[in-house]
């Protein structure tokens, strides 16, 4: 089992560095059975973004910043040194993956950091690769006193993926879910053309399946159950991959 990384000493190191500025922190905890490769658009620089298995990694995100994260999985170089992956690939032909968008399917955590308050959620408008949760540690809602929800899709989407929806590696096996958008092309799924807004844009029978198994996370573009919660004064955000 790798060593896992002490939060106690990081926070005080943090504080040492920052002279007590409340930092927003993300703790990344792979708990999958695999290695997976951290990911971001716009860049957060992870220089190294490899996490195994069992492995917590502490990171100080920026007071501003507004993109999404996602891992990739099934990595490797080829003879040409060409690095790629199965699920969450950005094309970049290296371990470094900072700003390009990812090849769907991916599960995205989307963030809206504007110090100190944190807007989060789990989206599968772009399909499934991972299982994942986002809990904040402490903090409170915006303009309340209620604590910041925890939000996941930790269930096993491949249960339920349509086989018009599944994605398959070169040996034919699965290795993610599509969502209806990005599998059939059609704008009624997309919510674009004439099903764009909240009035025209819909849930779909594919959205209520994925809804019914992670019913935490937003399955199609106007998906607002459960809202996209904002939080304030959280020590940290937790955020576990393959959850047990």
């Amino acid at each position: 089992m790798a060593s896992r990384a002490l939060p106690l000493i990081n926070l005080l190191l943090l504080l040492l560095i920052t002279g007590g500025h409340s930092d927003i922190i993300f703790k990344y905890d792979n708990q999958c059975s695999y290695s997976v490769w951290l990911s971001a658009s716009p860049s957060v620089g992870d220089a190294d973004p490899e996490s195994g298995p069992e492995t917590l990694e502490i990171f100080t995100m920026p007071d501003q910043w507004t993109g999404s994260i996602w891992v990739r999985t099934k990595c490797s170089s080829n003879a040409s040194n060409y690095f790629s992956c199965e699920t969450g690939d950005c094309g970049s032909g290296t371990q470094d993956c900072q700003s390009p968008p990812p090849t769907y399917p991916v599960t995205l955590l989307n963030f809206d950091i504007k110090q100190p308050v944190v807007s989060y959620e789990v989206s599968l408008n772009h399909g499934h690769n991972v299982p994942v949760r986002i809990q904040p540690d402490g903090g409170s809602l915006v303009g309340g006193t209620a604590p910041c929800p925890v939000v996941d899709c930790i269930q096993d989407i491949s249960n339920v993926c349509p086989s018009t929806l599944v994605a398959k590696n070169k040996d034919g096996l699965y290795v993610g879910c599509y969502s209806a958008c990005d599998g059939l092309k059609d704008p009624k799924y997309c919510c674009t053309g004439t099903f764009s807004g909240p009035g025209a844009c819909q849930p779909n029978d594919y959205s209520k399946t994925f809804k019914q198994v992670c019913k935490l996370a937003h399955t199609y573009p106007a998906d607002n159950d459960p809202p996209t919660y904002k939080c304030s004064g959280a020590a940290s955000y937790n955020i576990t991959f393959c959850p047990q």
